[in-house]
Formats: C-alpha cells, sequence, structure tokens
C-alpha cells in the first residue's frame, strides 16, 4: 500500500515510496534521462525535473537482454532502453528520522550482458533485518544499467561529424546513479558521505574498475568487489574489432553511422548474444562486452592504475570463490576456458597478441599445479588466471593506497559438494542477500546443511555490513577468525567456510607460480 509518509522531495523531484512489513522500498525511481533516441549510445544525462509527486512502487524496465541460463529476471519484469532506474530499500521510518545510516548501493552481474537490480536474488529484506539486528542498520540501492550492445560495445569508430557514439555508456549510468546517490540518499536517511559500492562478476568489474576512474572520485568511501574479472578490460582497437563482429550479421543499410540509432532494439540484443558466444571460441579468454581503456572515463589500463598507486584511496574488500569455473563447465559456456586444449588456446592467443609478455611456461605451471587432480587442473588454472590472480595482483599494489581486505569463499552445502559444483561462481550471493531459495534451480541444502549455511550467512552479512559501516569487517570485536588487512610482510586473508578461518600466505605459492607480471588483454 502506499504510503503519504514516504514521499521523498529529490532533487528531480518527490517520489512517493511504499511501507513493507519490515522495510521502506523505492522502486523505479529514475536517475537519468530514457537513453533512446539521439541518447542512445551516449553518456548518462540528469533527468528532467517533475513537480508531481510521482509513485515509486514498481520496478522499472531492465536493459533489453537474451536469455542466460542463471539469471533469473522477476515474473513480469519489462524489458526496455528505457533502462536507466534505481531501487532503495530502507529500514522501516529512515526517511523520516534524522538518522544517517551507512549506504551500500549493489551493481549486479551478468558478464555485462544480463541481470538488473531487480533480480529475486538482490530482495533486500534479509540484508537490511541483518544490519537491524548486528546494529548496524543501512540503506540499500540497486542499480539497473545499460548491458550488451547498448552498454558496453564501443563504437566510437562510427561517429561522424554530426553523430556521436560514446564508450562505456554502462559505465556512465553507474557514475550517474552514484551521483544521484550522493544527491539524494540524505532524504532517505542515507548518509552520503559513507557509502560503499558493491558489486559481482561483471558487477565486481565495474567496481575494481570505478576505483581508477578519476570521475568516480569522492562517490563513494568503501568498495567491495566479489569476483571481479579485473582484466577484461580492453583497448579501443579490441573494442572495435568486437563491435564488427556484433555489427556483422545485420543489414549493412542499418550500420552506417547514421543509421545506427534506428537499428531496432530485437537486432542490437540478438548481436550482442551472437558476439557473447563468438568472442569466446575465436579469441579464447577474451569476453564479447566489457569496459573500454578509452582516454575519458577509463584513462589506462585499471591493473595498470592499481601498479602505478594512482587508484582512488578507497578501502577494498575483494575476494573469489574457491571453484569459480565449475559454473562454467556446468553451464557448458564458451565464457572460461575449462578444457585443457582451451586454456592452451588461451595461452598462445595471449602471446601472439603479446609477445613481449613474460607468460608462465607450460611445464612451469603443471608443477605449481601438481596438489590439483588432473581432470581439474584446467579448470584451476582458468579460475586463477580469470578471477584469483586479478585480485591478488590489485591487493598487492591497492594495499598500498587504503587497507584491503582479502577473502575465498570455500562454503558448498553438501549437495553441491556432492555434485562436483562445490564453492562456484556466484555461490555466495545467497549468502551475501540472505535468498538462497530465490532461484527456481538452486538446490541448496536438499542433502542438508541448512544450520550451517544459515551460519555462514549471518557471519557473512555482519562482515559485509561492519565494513560498509566502519571498514572493519571484523564479527564479535575480531574474536571470532580475525581478518587482518593484507599488507606487504603479511598477506593476510580468510577463507569463509563452515568456520571462518584467518590464513596467512594462502596464496604466495600462486603468487610464485603467475608472477607480478599481469596477464590480459588489454
Amino acid at each position: 500500500m502506499i504510503s503519504d509518509d514516504l514521499v521523498v522531495d529529490t532533487s528531480h523531484g518527490p517520489i512517493r515510496g511504499i511501507a513493507t512489513e519490515s522495510i521502506d522500498v523505492w522502486k523505479g525511481v529514475a536517475y537519468a534521462r530514457p537513453p533512446v533516441g539521439e541518447l542512445r549510445w551516449r553518456h548518462a544525462v540528469e533527468p528532467d525535473y517533475h513537480a508531481d509527486v510521482v509513485p515509486a512502487d514498481t520496478f522499472g524496465p531492465v536493459c533489453p537482454q537474451p536469455v542466460m541460463q542463471v539469471i533469473e529476471l522477476a515474473e513480469g519484469t519489462r524489458q526496455e532502453e528505457d533502462c536507466l532506474y534505481l531501487n532503495v530499500a530502507t529500514p522501516r521510518g529512515a526517511a523520516a528520522s534524522d538518522a544517517q545510516l551507512p549506504v551500500m548501493v549493489w551493481i549486479h552481474g551478468g558478464a555485462y550482458l544480463c541481470g538488473a537490480g531487480s533480480q529475486p536474488m538482490y530482495n533486500p529484506v534479509s540484508l537490511i533485518r541483518a544490519g537491524n539486528a548486528a546494529g548496524t542498520p543501512t540503506v540499500v540501492v540497486t542499480v539497473n544499467y545499460r548491458l550488451g550492445a547498448f552498454g558496453f560495445t564501443d563504437l566510437s569508430a562510427w561517429s561522424t561529424s554530426d553523430q556521436t557514439y560514446e564508450s562505456n555508456c554502462g559505465m556512465s549510468d553507474v557514475l550517474a546513479a552514484l551521483r544521484w546517490v550522493r544527491a539524494n540518499i540524505a532524504g532517505f536517511g542515507g548518509d552520503p558521505s559513507n557509502v560503499t559500492v558493491f558489486g559481482e562478476s561483471a558487477g565486481g568489474g565495474v567496481v575494481t574498475t570505478l576505483l581508477t576512474m578519476p570521475a568516480a572520485q569522492g562517490l563513494f568511501r568503501r568498495a567491495i568487489a566479489q569476483s571481479s574479472p579485473a582484466t577484461s578490460v580492453y583497448g579501443p582497437e579490441r573494442g572495435e574489432k568486437y563491435a564488427e563482429l556484433m555489427l556483422a550479421p545485420m543489414p549493412q543499410e542499418k550500420v552506417r553511422p547514421h543509421m545506427l540509432r534506428s537499428v531496432p532494439v530485437g537486432a542490437l540484443v540478438a548481436g550482442s548474444q551472437h558476439t557473447f558466444l563468438q568472442v569466446p571460441r575465436e579469441f579464447p579468454g577474451t569476453i564479447a562486452h566489457t569496459p573500454i581503456i578509452d582516454g575519458d572515463l577509463i584513462p589506462d589500463d585499471p591493473l595498470r592504475v592499481y601498479d602505478s598507486d594512482e587508484s582512488l584511496p578507497v578501502p577494498l574488500l575483494i575476494g573469489t570463490n574457491r571453484h569459480e569455473t565449475s559454473l562454467f563447465k556446468w553451464m557448458s559456456s564458451p565464457l572460461m576456458p575449462v578444457k585443457s586444449e582451451h586454456v592452451d588456446a588461451m595461452f598462445a592467443h595471449i602471446g601472439t597478441e603479446q609477445p613481449d609478455l613474460p607468460v608462465p611456461e607450460s611445464d612451469h605451471l603443471d608443477e605449481s599445479y601438481q596438489h590439483v587432480k588432473a581432470r581439474v587442473r584446467s579448470m584451476a588454472i582458468s579460475r586463477d588466471i580469470g578471477f584469483r590472480m586479478p585480485a591478488l595482483w590489485i591487493a598487492e599494489a591497492h594495499h598500498r593506497q587504503a587497507p584491503v581486505h582479502l577473502y575465498r569463499f570455500d562454503w558448498a552445502t553438501p549437495l553441491l559438494r556432492f555434485i562436483g559444483f562445490g564453492a562456484a561462481h556466484a555461490t555466495e550471493l545467497p549468502y551475501v542477500w540472505g535468498n538462497p531459495a530465490s532461484t527456481k534451480r538452486d538446490p541448496m541444502y536438499r542433502l542438508g546443511g541448512r544450520a550451517t549455511g544459515e551460519a555462514v550467512q549471518r557471519r557473512v552479512q555482519r562482515r559485509w555490513l561492519n565494513f560498509a559501516a566502519s571498514g572493519d569487517p571484523r564479527v564479535g570485536g575480531g574474536v571470532e577468525a580475525p581478518w587482518d588487512p593484507y599488507t606487504d610482510d603479511r598477506h593476510a586473508s580468510l577463507k569463509i567456510g563452515a568456520d571462518d578461518e584467518a590464513a596467512l600466505g594462502l596464496d604466495d605459492a600462486m603468487l610464485q607460480a603467475w608472477g607480478e607480471e599481469v596477464l590480459s588483454f588489454s
């Protein structure tokens, strides 16, 4: 039911939220003008002002996208180019109080191609309840942004004197959402000076990229990156090549510079999916849709920015899951190479494109991975080059700028262990959000483990919330598995499992095997 006391006067006009039993929520709040017509492939623009009170009781449309096996959108979700909406959830009554609560802004994952802030997985009720129970009440914001062809295909090379196409539209959307939060969140009971941006997979990649973008300075105080593909940020040449692949199947009269804005939405979604499948097969180790080093929003390779001590001085919580790549094997997805011949092709591709890069010798890697069973060794190598090593390279550099807390998520339910899935990519999400049964495919506790899983959830939520509130992710005053920052002399991390375990030097052998030179396709 809409409640009159939930009207908040934002910088772009008043909006009216709804009260539920446990939280107050404002859904489908426009943070930018619809990116349609002449604004297709342009950076986000502030929305127009409205004097009337606008109901904020329904999720906004999400970016048009293909169906992805593991992405479940809410029933009745609309897909439209007009998709730049966010959702705000607060503890009951926060907007009407003088509260200045910590704010957590969620950037969803989905390979820069799929997903939405309104996915059932990201229902904020459990996280807000956990904050209330732990004495850290928190405002939670979830964001839609442009994806695939609309947000992460670089068509800047098609610009002409009278048609401008900009790179990194999806990244500009996230910046616009964060600017909206800074300008308006106080009206919802949030503290604009205490904002934590957090995201997973592609959303984690957005987070680690934001930390290297001058335009993001001052928009958030802390950052959490879960399973970030941090090295998947490419130069303009690769961006142009992949854009050409996306446009290739379309009628040639439609892909002329002056006609691009008239290409139907459906054709762009189909082109996004075609390129998503084609690119990792033809260019192993790369993905079709990514942020681009454009010399503007993203001035340089993010990993080079970290290594040069030029990343934003923002405390960072970063980590990965123990069995990341088993998800891609289960999906039969080309997104990550999981077979030995595909891993070999990836290294060959890196060597061809960057012959001066010191790629580890295969014999050296085989020796370093002798502790891993032969049948899953290629998956382990792929996991580490795709996720774990980027997290370590960032931790090694960024801790010189601000505190870094490193984790590895090891927990898997008995069923997931039994089927060989383990702590796969994205399996930490139900524990961060507290929604383990939010997808139809999630078997979760069918072979037991519920009590342990619920304890894992409580600890994960408290750690994330504590970090957002104060920068300290410890629970129980640090008595329970202290989680020290990562430093040069103490490579501290936390293994999150049935019981959390503090670890020193957990990844030292891996660092030695791969070396300090970043391997990427930038």
